[in-house]
């Protein structure tokens, strides 16, 4: 049961440490992080600072070493792989650099794949895709190969997928780091748009400061660390 009133997601003393022999790798070094239900939220930093990490401590794709993380006010540190699975599958959406279309099924199937994990039934997820794919002005390829799409279009049909579901939270990790920048603009003007029109939270992280002129807030980790929060105020319509 979820507290309405606590963060979407809230961290206190994550840590990640990857060892490799005797090697030990801190990623991440005691973030403390809270984000709010509907916020835009950009994390910014330079390589190899642990954006990617945290992302993906956040999506549960991956966990902590130590530390506390509660999505939606309850504890995810003791839940099971499949209701782990069940969340990422349910609440969260998430866009790649690398697009990560499968290129065995056309545009349709592609955007298709995570309600057909929900075992929604075929007129449903018929209605929810096309209205997915026009949402993003793909709906004319919907029966296209990735490999026939420009990198512009491909991270459009990803934007389609990862928001198909309405999840409550869609996390974009380098977005546009494959386009140009004109591509790249309309990518994330695209995401921005489309996950306040459906009051989901937007996690976006980029190396990339310019990119984060319409979020509401920027955090900025060096070294695994939370080096600066700024909350950016009159940046919601």
């Amino acid at each position: 049961m979820s507290e309405s009133w606590a963060p979407l997601v809230y961290l206190e003393d994550v840590t990640k440490t990857f060892t490799e022999g005797k090697v030990q790798s801190h990623v991440l070094n005691g973030i403390d992080l809270a984000i709010q239900r509907g916020e835009y939220l950009s994390i910014v930093g330079p390589s190899g600072c642990g954006k990617s990490t945290l992302l993906s401590i956040i999506g549960l794709m991956d966990s902590p070493t130590s530390g506390v993380y509660c999505f939606d006010g309850q504890p995810v540190g003791g839940l099971s792989a499949s209701a782990r699975a069940r969340i990422r599958n349910q609440e969260v959406g998430f866009v790649f650099q690398s697009f990560n279309l499968i290129g065995d099924l056309n545009i349709f199937e592609n955007v298709e794949q995570p309600l057909a994990y929900r075992k929604m039934k075929s007129p449903q997820r018929k209605e929810e895709v096309t209205q997915a794919l026009q949402r993003v002005g793909m709906l004319e390829q919907a029966r296209r190969r990735p490999s026939q799409l420009s990198g512009g279009e491909q991270q459009r049909v990803a934007v389609a997928r990862a928001l198909v579901g309405k999840p409550r939270i869609l996390l974009a990790d380098e977005p546009t780091g494959n386009l140009d920048s004109a591509n790249g603009r309309m990518v994330l003007e695209m995401l921005v748009a489309l996950t306040r029109e459906e009051g989901a939270t937007l996690v976006l992280v980029t190396h990339d400061a310019e990119l984060t002129g319409s979020a509401d807030r920027v955090v900025t980790l060096r070294d695994g660390r939370i080096v600066n929060d700024e909350l950016r105020l009159g940046q919601r319509g």
